[in-house]
């Protein structure tokens, strides 16, 4: 779900069908304790968080939360993803509001992908 009108993340998560609110905010806190500094804002409608560039965003759907990231998952990681029972995109993990949010996958997704975007932007300065 895109919202244009909310002027901050817990606006979008307000403005969420009731169902997918508990996982959003389960989202929102599990990127929060491993990236802290990140930047959260509302980006193309819907939550995102930039750590040294893009990271990572999700929204709510009509039957499940959307965890998409800025890069694409590694075959391994949507192999043991899908073998829990989770739809994955190219970038993308549905978290159906049926199912617990991945958070041990989640924290290892955003812990890594944070590290390579500080480490490249960090050689992109030398």
């Amino acid at each position: 779900m895109k919202n244009y009108s909310a002027k901050n993340v817990a606006a979008y998560i307000a403005s969420a069908p009731k169902e997918a609110r508990t996982k959003l905010k389960e989202v929102r806190a599990a990127v929060q304790s491993v990236v802290p500094q990140a930047e959260e804002k509302i980006s193309w409608g819907v939550p995102f968080y930039w750590y040294h560039g893009a990271l990572v965003g999700f929204a709510a759907g009509k039957k499940y939360v959307l965890f998409g990231l800025a890069f694409a998952l590694s075959d391994a990681d949507r192999a043991m993803l899908e073998k829990r029972g989770y739809t994955t995109g190219k970038k993308t993990v549905r978290i159906g509001f049926d199912q617990k949010v991945p958070l041990t996958a989640v924290r290892q997704l955003l812990g890594a992908r944070a590290k390579r975007n500080k480490a490249a932007r960090r050689t992109a300065f030398l």
